[in-house]
């Protein structure tokens, strides 16, 4: 067994996530600890739903972390809202729909799908006619599926779910801040992130934001725990939900002013997922998009000056991640180890029909910056170039440059 201090290479990052955390959020999680009630740490815990509020471009007052990776968010979101039986209609353009699918379908719910092809998105006319079909409790989609780079347009969709009174979640996870989300103007009742990736964080902290509608239809599970239990506490007059620790009323019970005792609230990543939150409001949501929108531009073209093609609809490509087709007899793993081993870089591959098929490349968060682009682009090219393409000279270097000097 090894004694040796921990001292991992330094990467550059630059696959679908996760990506390089921003130092200022690792010196923040770097603090001391204090108890979960010092009213420094509950002061804390209110900050962070305010600021997330702003990131989340919501008023909704329950606005919290569930403490875990962002697919705690999902699940504690999803379990607390459905119950068995209850009919939930999900659009599959992606892996992350068959997550939802599988989250879904161990909540015990009654499932239902509009499947397209990978690298394209589902258009509201489809949503609403399945709608009007199957009148599902909630729709669950994801907003940016980064195993095909595609961003699903919301807007319409959430004017649908409101006007046929269906509860609209959303997993944002790899769109957040890098492109543009606004929860409440496009009627979202539940969204769930992440931090590592356009919040330039580590993974383990999952924020959410829940609408007066979502919670008003989880409040009919409400549970406390005995032990903690007083006359004043009521249940909820349908069953509980199913998971203890993703119980979403019991958060809330945490979260809020009676701060009746949950769990042990993960300090250092609260930390971190505060800082993440601070810095894109003191950078400005829309400008941090637009930084996203940016670099990814220079990312996309960069990879077409070097002759490569793009996968996907462009039209409705996320800002931070771009799927590249690994060119014709070019070994596209061992491209991506020598960019891991000579350049200490690393892309992504991809899932199920596109695996073996695409590099998927990342401009997120901490990594959403000028060199990180360029020095990306330049290592490919020469990567590229020992495997036997024959990548145009500088090609990419020099139509990532063209964008930047037309902003």
């Amino acid at each position: 067994m090894s004694s040796q201090i921990i001292n991992p290479p330094p990467r550059l990052l630059m696959g679908p996530g996760p990506i390089n955390a921003d130092p200022r959020v690792l010196q923040a999680m770097s603090n001391q600890l204090i108890g979960q009630y010092d009213p420094v740490m509950t002061g804390y815990m209110n900050e962070t739903m305010a600021l997330y509020r702003q990131v989340f471009n919501t008023q909704n007052q329950w606005t919290l972390l569930v403490d875990g990776t962002a697919r705690a968010g999902i699940e504690a979101v999803l379990v607390s809202i459905l119950e068995p039986g209850d009919k939930v209609l999900i659009p599959v353009f992606g892996r992350f729909g068959h997550l939802l699918r599988e989250i879904c379908e161990r909540a015990q719910a009654e499932i239902h799908t509009i499947d397209v092809e990978w690298g394209r998105i589902v258009e509201p006319e489809q949503v609403e006619q399945a709608i009007r079909t199957i009148r599902p409790k909630v729709f669950a989609t994801v907003q940016g599926d980064t195993s095909t780079t595609m961003l699903q347009p919301l807007q319409e969709i959430g004017e649908i779910c409101r006007r046929h009174e269906v509860l609209f979640y959303c997993d944002a996870t790899a769109s957040v801040v890098g492109n543009t989300l606004l929860v409440d103007d496009w009627h979202l009742d539940a969204v769930s992130v992440g931090l590592q990736k356009c919040l330039g964080g580590p993974s383990g902290s999952a924020p959410i934001t829940l609408s007066d509608r979502y919670v008003a239809e989880v409040r009919k599970r409400q549970h406390v725990e005995a032990g903690i239990r007083t006359a004043q506490h009521q249940a909820g007059e349908r069953p509980r939900i199913l998971s203890n620790y993703f119980d979403v009323p019991m958060l809330l019970d945490y979260w809020g002013e009676e701060r009746l005792n949950h769990h042990t609230e993960a300090t250092t990543m609260l930390y971190g997922a505060r800082e993440c939150a601070r810095l894109v409001v003191e950078e400005g949501v829309e400008n941090c998009v637009s930084r996203h929108e940016l670099h990814g531009r220079a990312m996309l073209q960069g990879v077409q000056g070097l002759g490569l093609q793009v996968f996907g609809d462009l039209k409705h490509k996320m800002n931070n991640v771009v799927g590249v087709y690994i060119p014709e007899g070019v070994n596209g793993e061992q491209v991506r180890q020598s960019m891991l081993l000579d350049f200490n870089i690393e892309i992504g591959t991809s899932f199920g029909p596109l695996h073996g098929k695409i590099w998927r490349i990342g401009t997120m968060g901490y990594n959403a910056r000028k060199d990180a682009v360029l020095t990306t682009l330049s290592a490919l090219e020469q990567v590229l170039r020992r495997a036997g393409y024959q990548a145009p000279a500088g090609g990419g270097v020099q139509a990532a440059f063209e964008v930047y000097e037309r902003g």
